[in-house]
């Protein structure tokens, strides 16, 4: 047990105690029960700790064991005191120690950093955690293209790096760049080096690169050549063209895959060639002149939300460079083909029995397709992969609510990873699941069709799934991570904890304990209840705050949990800064059931 000293009014010193945190009576009394003396002697000590793991904490058999044994005494340790820094235990576990275990964020953590989903299912199955202007440093306007936010986001198991590719100054290599923007650019070739030294630093599963093609076929031919000799056997060529359905992560585990709009000459080529096998001759190949070349994401050009806009990336110049080997050689390494929702809305989410495909639109033209034609959206989303990106206002690179998106099945939502706002820490949050591998799949509901073609419709009126209830018991940790004056200069912090649901609207809320004056450890014990009508989708949000009277209230730290990976029991849960960087100390004492 220590003290902090706070000078007040000058000339005062004034003196707070910093107890050591105790367990609440909720853990008293579960050592009591299972690890104390009236637990039954004939089972012996291990027995009771599996019955807490089993019956508290709903562990698996499995899990059981494995907890169990990490926490078992060798001949250089002593079991949980060993694990938490406590003085070695006898048999039973002392209550120190059972509380030990319990407040440790790495030995009783309230998700699985294990993946355990399916992962053999087409990709357009996932939700994938998808970047957006990957390259950029800062702003959307003129900040600095750099290979570091990539890098930032490889190792935080970003799935989806976005590249702008546009002709650099002398027209002979490609620079990646926001186009019509101040934006400082990088050379592509740097960015690809980074991409294959840390694409798989945080997750095995598979990295797509989404390429914003403003090249001519000659660059194009460039860049074939660099993804090739760059990436290796790392990079997935797809066999058949198109695709009728989409590989599965399990089957390209640590491969590299592309996505872009196929080039113009090549969809030319093709179509010449249909006509060739069908009644038509190589007359009908166009000529070399009228053939042009197509920006792949000029769908994503950002300030354009209407679907039958012309797209203004097209262009009616010719191509002089054009030769018909450079837009196969391109085309072949494209897996995920990308297009623009040209015309009406209707047609362009019409499923192609045939083949699949990428659909780009932004966060306003998926708000207006989700209210029109929600039922399309999702059928588009059950075969084919729908990408939503933010709209072109958003130049403090801020970001928008994924939700709507995912609860319309959209597989890539992507987000400025620079951008960190709430709603970026929702997305942290989200995929967090499945072992944080940058994979999560959809829910039953989105995939699965009814016997007359209906769909999950959001808009309904749904029951409640189940209740969360939530309880609050403590927090720790933030008198070993900051300075003692970093809350208050004349005394200890009045911290208070929101917590809450993200999620559809019905299950949306927040809640928040009572301020604790002058507590380093505050112990708040409190209970709260959240029901969900969809809690496939909910995420439980916690943030605690510092209480103050005249200025804005101080950050304490905050997480993000999906709420259906949500383990039972007592669960220590760590905290993290605004960036999402967890915190070395910082920690709540929570207790989470399903009723």
């Amino acid at each position: 047990m220590g003290s902090y000293a706070y000078k007040y009014c000058m000339c005062f010193t004034r003196k707070f105690r910093s107890p050591d945190a105790q367990p609440p009576p909720d853990v008293r009394a579960a050592h009591l029960s299972y690890c104390g003396p009236s637990s039954d002697p004939q089972q012996g000590h291990g027995h009771g700790l599996r019955r807490f793991l089993s019956q508290v904490q709903a562990e698996s058999p499995a899990d059981v064991d494995r907890i169990l044994a990490i926490l078992a005494p060798t001949s250089a340790s002593h079991g949980i005191a060993r694990l938490v820094n406590r003085s070695p235990a006898p048999a039973p576990p002392t209550l120190d120690d059972f509380f030990g275990f319990l407040f440790s964020p790495d030995l009783n953590p309230p998700i699985t950093n294990q993946v355990h989903q399916d992962m053999s299912a087409p990709f357009s199955h996932y939700f994938i955690f998808t970047g957006h202007n990957s390259y950029l440093t800062g702003n959307q306007l003129n900040s600095d293209s750099s290979d570091i936010p990539i890098i930032k986001s490889l190792q935080r198991g970003v799935r989806v790096i976005e590249l702008d590719m546009w002709p650099n100054s002398s027209k002979n290599n490609v620079d990646i760049l926001h186009g019509g923007t101040l934006t400082a650019p990088v050379e592509m070739i740097r960015c690809l080096k980074s991409i294959k030294e840390y694409a798989f630093c945080a997750s095995s599963y598979p990295l797509v690169i989404t390429l914003e093609d403003h090249l001519t076929a000659d660059l194009q031919a460039k860049v074939a050549e660099m993804l090739t000799e760059t990436f290796g056997d790392l990079l997935f060529i797809p066999s058949s063209d198109p695709m009728k359905e989409f590989p599965s992560p399990e089957a390209l585990m640590e491969r590299i895959i592309i996505s872009t709009k196929p080039p113009q000459e090549y969809k030319e080529f093709l179509k010449a060639k249909d006509n060739q096998n069908g009644n038509g001759n190589l007359a009908d190949l166009p000529d070399q002149g009228s053939l042009r070349r197509i920006d792949s994401n000029a769908d994503e050009s950002d300030g354009k939300d209407e679907l039958d806009e012309q797209d203004e990336e097209d262009s009616d110049e010719d191509d002089p460079k054009f030769q018909q080997e450079t837009a196969c050689e391109y085309r072949k390494l494209i897996t995920i083909q990308a297009g623009k929702p040209k015309g009406h809305l209707r047609d362009a989410l019409k499923v192609d029995p045939d083949k699949v495909r990428r659909l780009s639109l932004s966060e306003t033209q998926i708000a207006k397709a989700t209210a029109s034609h929600g039922a399309e959206v999702i059928r588009f989303t059950q075969k084919n992969i729908l990408r939503v990106y933010p709209k072109g206002t958003r130049v403090n690179s801020s970001n928008y609510d994924p939700m709507n998106a995912w609860i319309h099945g959209a597989q890539m939502v992507a987000f400025n990873m620079q951008g960190h706002d709430k709603a970026l820490r929702l997305m942290q949050g989200f995929f967090r699941a499945n072992g944080g591998c940058g994979y999560v799949k959809k829910p039953d509901f989105l995939l699965t069709t009814g016997p007359n073609g209906e769909v999950f419709d959001p808009k309904a009126s749904l029951p409640v799934k189940t209740t969360l209830k939530v309880k609050v018991y403590m927090g720790d940790g933030w008198r070993m991570d900051f300075s003692k004056t970093h809350f208050d200069a004349f005394s200890p912090p009045d911290f208070y904890t929101r917590v809450g649901i993200a999620g559809v609207k019905a299950d949306s809320v927040m809640k928040k304990t009572r301020v604790l004056e002058d507590q380093w450890v505050p112990v708040w014990d409190e209970e709260f209840t959240f029901p969900l009508t969809v809690p496939e989708l909910a995420l439980l949000r916690i943030e605690v705050q510092e209480y103050d009277m005249s200025e804005k209230h101080d950050f304490g730290g905050q997480t993000v949990l999906p709420v259906w990976e949500l383990k039972q029991g007592i669960r220590a849960v760590a905290l993290h800064d605004r960036k999402g960087v967890r915190y070395k100390s910082v920690r709540l004492l929570m207790r989470f059931d399903f009723v």
